[in-house]
């Protein structure tokens, strides 16, 4: 699938976490009707549930402070505030963690399956994160690989 105009890549940081940025992108883009159908089964599951269990919330009370406006900062210190909130050290572990999500762990299995049925053998994936870039267009390891 090509770059979605205003999805931004899971490395992406907001304040001290990798991803959160990019669910919250997925839920403005769902709600102006711009979530291409491809990604809408997994809102609020999978590397969102993920995210949504760190911070401690609900991702339907999550949705709705994205949608009630704000920016990223403004959402993320609401999660903060309702969740608890994380240490720096928290943080770096969980991004660093996200990051490397089916990297030689329990996961490995599913992630190489799915990259067999979307034919991305052989294109250096070794992670959720790889997939995604390499699904969206984009290089492994980032907006600044």
């Amino acid at each position: 699938m090509p770059a979605i105009p205003g999805l931004r890549s899971p490395h992406a940081t907001v304040d001290r976490l990798v991803y959160v940025g990019r669910m919250f992108d997925k839920i403005r883009l769902h709600a102006r009707g711009e979530l291409p159908a491809d990604y809408q089964a997994a809102l609020g599951k999978g590397l969102d549930a993920r995210a949504c269990t760190f911070l401690r919330i609900d991702y339907a009370a999550l949705r709705a402070r994205v949608l009630d406006g704000g920016t990223d900062t403004d959402v993320l210190a609401w999660a903060f505030a309702t969740g608890g909130d994380r240490s720096d050290n928290d943080c770096m572990i969980w991004s660093r963690f996200l990051q490397k999500l089916a990297w030689r762990d329990d996961r490995s299995a599913f992630l190489r399956a799915r990259v067999a049925e979307q034919g991305l053998e052989g294109r250096g994936i070794e992670t959720f994160f790889d997939l995604i870039e390499i699904d969206e267009g984009r290089p492994i390891g980032g907006p600044d690989a």
